[in-house]
């Protein structure tokens, strides 16, 4: 059985899937880097290159490539998944949002290879790999991510981003679909 095969075997029949029944669906493909044909590159100059595996109108799946970059905190938008290392190690730091609209950071974790992660819906985080491992990771979300936020922490600022731009702060002028300057106790939206 291809992989493609194997994919829409565990998904076409998702409807709405909850956190447990995406976990399910995660533990049921049972993916591993072997199983993948080709990875793509990690992107120089970018956290990560990703590869969509898998999209229809209840889920996406992706499998990304790091480098040695980390990403920019962001949600997935209205859309909640889990993130399952293939290989390499992950350091996952979670953010939340204060008055002034700038996330800071809570907590971080390492998770290893093997280990899954929960997404939830407008959680804020970022990742990197860890300790110079090399890095790949699987991504399941429901409903596919659409108006994904990044925030750049130095410039007080964030961007809703288009579904082509990752989890880094837009170069493309396109990419910007609205931009938002973050002051000390208020939001301005350009």
């Amino acid at each position: 059985m291809t992989l493609t095969t194997r994919i829409k075997n565990v998904f076409d029949t998702l409807r709405s899937p909850s956190k447990v029944e995406l976990k399910e669906a995660l533990l049921q493909l049972d993916l591993k880097v072997d199983d993948l044909a080709q990875l793509p590159e990690p992107a120089e100059g970018k956290p990560y290159n990703r590869q969509l595996l898998y999209k229809n109108e209840e889920i996406e799946m992706l499998i990304m490539n790091w480098s040695q970059l980390e990403c920019a905190p962001h949600d997935h938008g209205s859309s909640h998944g889990w993130i399952q290392v293939l290989s390499g190690t992950t350091l996952n730091s979670v953010y939340e949002v204060n008055g002034n609209g700038l996330p800071s950071e809570l907590f971080h974790e390492c998770y290893h290879m093997g280990k899954y992660f929960y997404a939830p819906k407008k959680a804020i985080h970022k990742m990197k790999a860890s300790n110079n491992t090399d890095l790949v990771t699987l991504h399941l979300y429901s409903p596919p991510i659409t108006g994904m936020i990044v925030y750049d922490l130095e410039k007080c600022a964030a961007c809703v981003v288009s579904d082509d731009c990752g989890a880094w702060w837009p170069e493309e002028q396109y990419q910007k679909v609205k931009e938002i300057q973050l002051k000390k106790d208020v939001v301005i939206e350009e």
